[in-house]
Order: structure tokens, then sequence, then C-alpha cells
């Protein structure tokens, strides 16, 4: 008896293009859902944009939009992105749609009703230029624990502190770069903490990821705080019932989405969708995360439903962060790739390929090392399966008129029942979601077919007219084995999959494999996949070094300064004050109870120094060491929680990931003066 599943992946937001950071989920859940309509289930994928929220609206109000048509003009260009990369969802919606609001009040009245929505009145950030309430990152400031300026109205990228954006020093407005004032404000919240118990529970069930529920663990041995789940206007959303001037945050309709997106669907295939969002439901729902999410989808999300008397879901799989060659994604360095530049000069299933060839059920970061991207796929989708058929396929064609032998060769029986029941073990790799073992295994079969091919050598044997049968038996042997490992990738290459029922005048599925094609018209061979020339490669990341914006200038330490525009003039007088000198890197190590933090051990010469950077989002420790680099010698020193900070490296870039450290030209050693 087949299963019936609902799957869903995160919503990307309507604000910007699809790169192939988020592609990296998408495809995990596409393959995921492929294999399970290849097993026979009833899988439906639904997914959606994520349409409300101030970035929205203010980007819409700079482009001199609506709103409205922005995530429309976004959606499409999703779609299109979503198409050109053989993506299958069932459904795309938006958040923004009448589904939405209708369910998302209902679950917010239902939760009143319950008693799990509580008002109180709160301090909050107000633009009087903008006549707006501001949310935590429209506003900057120095942060209240270590001084760093610059920095968010909800944690600090220098010392990880978390805070109310409300306690920022001389705090400004990112919106309008004015002084913002304390106002008081009425607003909503959701007492997450009435299900402690049941999230403790919960997230134990192995519905999550081990490293996942340990996580969210501290939250719960923290204590669950009430959840802010409204807004104030303007706001782009949905405003609350009975509420005038109150809208509801942008987390709180955003899940809903995923009920929205599939009663959208239930609307053409008229489906009773409510049954599957009620508790004992036998539709198993499963949803696709990055990471960072998890708190949302681990805590927020299953004690909103709970709350509101719908189902939980049966699994939450979260994957990792996407680097590009060691890095964290970049458009400086050409590495912040979005789809449509990748489509511009690649394949989609090139990299759906390579992804699953790396994927695993775990939720370590996976890297995209472009060198091994080009050997890899050249390696095994060229030279080992397209290359079953090409050499196969000629011989069938010009010599036996396109038709495969009529019996099945003698003795052949064996191998490819063995390479039939590998189906079993593969499967299972696809429902764990294993997918690199899963693609280490096919290839495995792909080296077995060439191997016998090569030592059944046709091309010799074609020679003698008297052996022309055993030719059409052999070929048509291989071409068999290519349609097996075709079927074993359709989950990944959809395209391939296309392209092979229609060569070999068929239908892929596990079921029909059982039987061998003999007797059998198939079609002319028409090349299936060509080699990646690393040129293409390269215009991919030129491209997007292109279209990133010039860098600004950042000095990284516990005193980081993030320099967005050129300062106040001084004279030659005042940089000579600066000591710069070369520091060689001789230890790096993260900083316990700091996110953002490295601890550098740095040798200036004559002296060892100790300096915190907040770099660690753009490096990992171990790629530091050794590294010359340019430090401020005589900064005076800062004495933070962790120890005290001696000096300033220099880096470059707008923060966060997109930070480069500056390296002196080969030659320079420790404790040279920077002049």
């Amino acid at each position: 008896m087949s299963r019936r599943l609902l799957v869903t992946s995160a919503l990307p937001y309507a604000n910007g293009p699809l790169h192939i950071g988020h592609l990296l989920e998408y495809i995990q859940c596409d393959i995921w859902v492929r294999y399970q309509r290849l097993a026979g289930n009833q899988c439906q994928w639904v997914w959606a944009d994520d349409a409300h929220g101030t970035p929205i609206m203010l980007r819409a109000e700079a482009e001199g939009i609506t709103p409205e048509a922005l995530i429309a003009r976004v959606k499409t260009e999703h779609e299109r992105d979503i198409a050109g990369f053989l993506l299958s969802p069932d459904n795309f919606h938006t958040t923004h749609s009448d589904e939405n609001c209708e369910i998302s009040r209902d679950i917010y009245q239902r939760l009143k009703a319950a008693g799990h929505i509580v008002t109180r009145t709160i301090s909050q950030l107000y633009d009087q230029e903008r006549d707006m309430f501001l949310p935590d990152r429209y506003v900057k400031g120095e942060c209240p624990n270590c001084g760093t300026e610059d920095q968010y109205g909800d944690n600090c990228e220098n010392c990880s502190a978390t805070y109310d954006a409300t306690d920022l020093v001389n705090p400004i407005s990112q919106v309008s770069g004015s002084a913002p004032v304390k106002r008081d404000s009425e607003q909503y919240f959701f007492a997450l903490g009435n299900f402690t118990a049941m999230l403790r529970e919960w997230t134990r069930s192995g519905t999550l990821q081990p490293e996942i529920a340990n996580k969210l663990n501290e939250w719960l041995e923290s204590g669950l705080q009430d959840w802010d789940i409204s807004r104030n206007a303007p706001y782009f959303g949905f405003e609350i019932p009975d509420a005038p001037g109150k809208y509801f945050y942008v987390w709180l309709d955003a899940p809903i989405g995923y009920m929205a997106s599939h009663r959208h669907l239930a609307e053409r295939t008229g489906e009773d969708w409510q049954a599957a969002w009620q508790p004992g439901s036998d539709v198993e729902l499963y949803h696709f995360i990055g990471k960072d999410i998890a708190n949302f989808h681990g805590l927020f999300w299953p004690a909103m439903l709970e709350g509101a008397g719908f189902r939980k879901p049966n699994g939450v799989f979260c994957h990792g962060f996407l680097t590009v060659d060691g890095q964290k994604m970049s458009k400086s360095r050409g590495t912040s790739i979005t789809v449509d530049t990748w489509l511009q000069h690649l394949d989609a299933e090139s990299l759906r390929y390579y992804f699953a060839a790396k994927l695993s059920p775990s939720v370590v970061d996976m890297n995209l090392n472009l060198d091994d991207y080009v050997t890899r796929v050249n390696a095994d989708l060229v030279g080992k399966v397209v290359n079953i058929a090409s050499r196969c396929a000629g011989f069938i064609t010009k010599r036996f008129d396109g038709r495969l032998a009529a019996v099945w060769p003698e003795g052949q029986r064996a191998d490819y029942e063995h390479l039939v029941g590998a189906r079993h073990m593969i499967m299972d790799y696809y429902e764990e979601r294993e997918f690199g073992k899963a693609m280490r295994e096919i290839m495995v079969l792909a080296e077995h077919a060439n191997t016998w091919i090569n030592d059944a050598e046709p091309w010799v044997l074609i020679k003698d007219p008297e052996r022309a049968a055993e030719v059409q038996g052999i070929c048509t042997v291989g071409l068999n084995y290519f349609r097996v490992i075709a079927t074993y990738l359709a989950p990944v290459l959809p395209e391939l999959a296309a392209k092979t029922e229609a060569f070999l005048n068929t239908r892929l599925s596990l079921k029909e494999l059982e039987t061998p094609l003999v007797d059998h018209a198939i079609e002319r061979y028409v090349p299936m996949m060509t080699r990646i020339d690393p040129v293409q490669v390269e215009k991919v990341l030129e491209a997007t070094r292109n279209a990133a914006p010039p860098p600004t200038v950042a000095l990284a330490s516990a005193n980081t300064l993030a320099v967005e525009a050129l300062s106040d003039e001084i004279t030659i007088e005042d940089f000579q004050k600066v000591d710069l000198r070369v520091a060689r890197i001789i230890e790096a190590k993260p900083v316990d109870g700091a996110d953002k933090l490295i601890e550098l051990t740095l040798d200036i010469g004559l002296e060892t120094r100790t300096v915190f950077a907040g770099i660690k989002a753009a490096y990992a420790p171990e790629d530091l060491v050794g590294r010359h680099t340019v430090m401020v010698a005589n900064l005076k020193p800062r004495k933070m929680r962790f120890g005290v900070s001696s000096g300033m490296v220099l880096a470059a870039g707008p923060g966060g990931s997109e930070l480069f450290v500056l390296t002196p030209d080969e030659g320079a050693t420790p404790g040279m003066r920077v002049k």
C-alpha cells in the first residue's frame, strides 16, 4: 500500500533572486520528492514565496512601486528559476494570498480563544521622520556590551551579545538616518512557554536530527519566552483581527503559508486538504529547512499547530549552509551566484548531481569545490553513465535497424538481476536522504557496465559478419544496463530520465525493470550530456563579480569600526600616529560564547599579541594559521569578557561573511612597519 506524503521546503523571501545557496535545500527536497513518486508513493510538494515584512515594503517604496507589484515580479522570477533547475513542486504559491490570510486569522483566533495570546505594553524605537516603529534590523548603534559601533538592534557581530534594540547606544534609523526615540506600544504575544512540556517530548521523538534537538534543548532549558507576533503600521502583511494598525509578524503567517499553498492546490485537485492537517491523519508531513530557522520550525511552529488544534510534522529535515571553494558565499568573490547567472553558462543537472553526491542527512555545511565539480561531473555523468548508451546505440541503429536483440543473451540474466536487485539498497539510501551513498552505489554499477562492455569488445566483434548477432546481444545488454542506471538516477537527473525514455522508447519505472527490453525498437541516439569546460565556470564567477557592489573597508577586531563611506579628512600627522605592522598569524581558534569572534595570536617580530577579530563569518580559524596580515599595533588594549584584545587586524569588505583579511606581498616579515 502506497504512502501519502505532504512535503514543504523553506519559503524564499520575495525581495530578491534565488541563488545557489537556496538550491542546496530545494534540490535536496526535489530529489526526495521525486524518489517518493518513483517508489509509487503519493507525494505532494507545496511551496510559496515569503511575501511579507518591512524589507519588502521599503524596497517597493525605493523602487516607486507597490509591494504587490514587487512580490508579483519576484514570484515570476522565482518560478522561472524553479523551472530552470527542474524542481517539481505541485504548487508554488505566495504567503500574500486570500488562503493564507484566512487560515492565519483562524489560527490566531483559535490560539486567542485557548488563552495562548497575551498583550502587554513594551518600549520600542520609533523613527519620527518616517513615522514608524523600527524592526531590530533597521536600527544600528553601539553594542551596549562591548561598545562596538554599527551593530544591529538584536545582536552584536563582534562580541555576540544579544539585546533589545532599545539598549543600543546612540541608535540610528537605517530607514531615515535619524536618531529614533523610545515609544511605548501595546503588542501581541504568543505564550510559547505554555507548550514547554509538549515541546520537550516532541523534540526528542525522532522528528528532528539529534544535533538540532540538542540545540533546541538550550532554548527549553533557559525557559521559553513569550513570542512577539505583532508589528505596528506601516507594515506589509495581514492586519490582526480586532486590532487596527497591528499586523501579524511575518514569521507567524510564513509557515502557515504551507497550509495555504496546500489549500490552493486542493482547489485544483478537489482533495480534502483540511483532513491532512488534522491530528491522527495518515498523511506524513515533512519540512525541509536550513539550520538557521530550526527554532521557528522546531519550537514556534509545532506549538502554534498544537495550540490551534492541528497536527504536527512527522519530520523536520535541517541542512547546513553552502560554501563555495571553502568560503562563505560572497558577491565580491564571485561565489554568491544567482540561479539565472548559473543557467546562462552551465546546466542544472550537473549541479543537481554534484549536490546529490555530497548530501547526507547531517546538518554540516557543504562545500561546492568548483574544480571538483567539473572533474566529478565529467568523470561520472559523461565518462561513466551516458558513455554506456553512446557506446552501444550506434551499433543498434546502424547495423540492426534500431532494434534490440529478439532474445536475451545467454548467460547474462544473473548479472542483470544483480543490477536490478541493487534498487532495494539504493532506494533505502534515498529514503534516508543518504544521497551521497546512493550516488556512489549507482556509479559502481555504471563502472561495472562499462567494464563489461570493454571486455566484450563489440567494436572488434562487429568486424566478423558471423558474430553480428553477438554484437546485437552485447549492445542490448548494455542499453538495458543504461536503462537501469538512468532509472536509479531519475530523482536526481529528471531531464536525463526524460531523454532516456524518448531514446529507448519506454517508460522508466522500478517495477518495469524486472523485465529487460528485448525485440524492441529504439530511437537514434542523440548526445545527452556534454563535458563541462572550466572556462564556463570562470564565466559564472566573472559575471557574479561584475554584478557585485564595490567593497567598503573595515577594521576587523574587537574594536571593529566599519567605514561605509569616506570619513572626514585627516592630516598626514593624524595618520602617522597609527602604527601599522606586518603580523604572522601563529594561532587561531574560536571563542567560546562568541559566534562571530576568532582569537588570533599574532607574531609581530619582537613580541606576540592576542587580538579578538570579528571575522568568523568569513574564515574558519584553521584557514588563517600561517598567513601574514596587517595590524594596528599601537591601539589601546581593550578588556573584554573573553580576555584582552591588544590590537586590530585589517580587512576589507562590507562585513559579515564578506570580509577579506589584508595580506602583504610575499617577502614581508613579522614586525615590518607598513608605510
